[in-house]
């Protein structure tokens, strides 16, 4: 369920995030197309508490810098270890495919940090991008690091739909891909989710925290890839990992 005002809220930073210009309300109202009504009042409140300002007289509205105060608040609590960024960086350098840090957030996985591939043909991913987690191999690579019960309870909230002709829809199905990834050393996924999308991923736990490292990329490209993939995340693992072995 998505709380539309707070949406709302949402969708107004991505457009500034985009455009990187001030905005009138017309211009934001006709893009949205949402009444001039509701636009008015959600940005006269966005800016009675300190996060639109007007940079120039009749210039539009702008997003302060709260924001961005906020954001680093909030950050400085639970940072991803430096290494990590450093982990993909190679990966995406090695691979030419995008690669990601990827956390759970309830039956789905979500990017939290990212290096796209600079391929022109390329997997478009970003940071706060979120799947399935039973139907993705960075969701499985999360997965693999629950409990039973705590798997069981899972799947009691998970919606299991055919994304593709490969999709595990039912319980049965997400424990058999379990079971393989774990005799094979990886999770794999070819079409899973995403139409001609291929990926490869393993648990990366760092503390009590659950992550997972994935490389995905076109499945023509890296279809054929998958077990050389899988090897170079494990040897970069180990080689990025502080204290490793």
């Amino acid at each position: 369920m998505i709380v539309r005002q707070a949406a709302n809220v949402l969708e107004i930073l991505e457009y500034f995030a985009r455009t990187k210009k001030p905005a009138t309300l017309a211009e934001i109202a006709d893009h949205f197309g949402w009444p001039r009504s509701s636009t008015f009042n959600l940005l006269t409140t966005l800016s009675e508490k300190g996060y639109l300002y007007e940079p120039r007289p009749r210039a539009g509205l702008y997003p302060t810098p709260r924001w961005l105060a906020m954001a680093r608040m909030v950050s400085e609590v639970e940072p991803l270890p430096e290494w990590t960024h450093a982990l993909i960086a190679e990966l995406s350098a090695e691979t030419d495919e995008t690669s990601s840090i990827v956390a759970p957030s309830g039956v789905m996985a979500v990017f939290i940090d990212v290096v796209e591939s600079k391929s022109a043909i390329r997997y478009f991913a970003t940071i706060g991008h979120r799947v399935p987690i039973h139907a993705t191999s960075s969701g499985r690579a999360l997965l693999l690091q629950y409990s039973p019960e705590e798997r069981d309870a899972l799947y009691r909230k998970i919606e299991f739909k055919q994304y593709g002709p490969s999709t595990p829809i039912s319980i049965e199905a997400v424990e058999a891909e379990l079971r393989k990834s774990i005799e094979r050393g990886y999770c794999q996924s070819f079409a899973d989710f995403s139409r001609d999308l291929a990926g490869v991923a393993m648990p990366l736990p760092i503390g009590n925290r659950r992550l997972s490292v994935v490389v995905a990329g076109p499945e023509f490209r890296i279809g054929t890839r998958i077990p050389e993939i899988a090897a170079l995340i494990a040897k970069l693992i180990e080689r990025h990992r502080p204290n490793a072995g």
